[in-house]
């Protein structure tokens, strides 16, 4: 004869007419279903008490919102305001800084300068702030010498390095020594 395998009892396999296996089973499924519950009345409990607490009573408070204007302003109006000048210039933070070349843009957009790239230089290790021409526009140098307070005259200050390759016509490398730049030095101190 054939032997028959035996299943070992246990929580999953269980013979259909085990008595014991059938009450720890029913007896595990009612401590689950009675810790839904608990979790249950919790969770009520929880959102009853933080919408409570999320409720004011008491003075109502009034807020005025600013006039706007009646009609608002095109772009071309607050350009023929404050033009942009025809000077692109891109600045390059030389002396490792963390936002001088935004701060250096920010001064000279509010001149009116077309700042088209701020970035790092290509090392931190310069200790001269130096403004370098691109191309033959002299009178954007001039403007962005006067804006700065640079001498035109000084040649570790302004240098002449024409790049037809470049696509800006300026080129400001801001050093260590930027801090005794007096137009940056006021800029930073308001």
């Amino acid at each position: 004869m054939a032997k028959l395998k035996r299943r070992k009892s246990s929580i999953f396999f269980s013979t259909p007419g085990s008595k014991k296996s059938r009450g720890k089973k029913s007896q595990r499924m009612g401590l689950i279903n009675a810790a839904i519950a608990v979790m249950s009345l919790l969770l009520v409990a929880f959102i009853f008490s933080f919408s409570g607490r999320q409720t004011q009573s008491g003075v109502p408070i009034e807020v005025k919102f600013p006039s706007m204007p009646d009609a608002p302003k095109l772009a071309t109006e607050i350009y023929s305001a404050s033009p942009v000048l025809d000077i692109e210039i891109e600045i390059l933070n030389g002396c490792g800084e963390p936002g001088l070349a935004a701060k250096f843009s920010d001064l000279l957009r509010k001149k009116r300068v077309d700042v088209v790239r701020s970035e790092n230089a290509d090392h931190f290790e310069y200790d001269k702030t130096i403004l370098i021409q691109r191309n033959e526009n002299i009178s954007a140098i001039k403007h962005v010498v006067d804006a700065l307070g640079f001498n035109m005259d000084n040649p570790e200050q302004v240098l002449m390095a024409i790049d037809p390759n470049l696509d800006v016509d300026l080129t400001l490398i801001i050093g260590k020594d930027f801090r005794t730049i007096s137009s940056i030095k006021s800029y930073l101190n308001n």
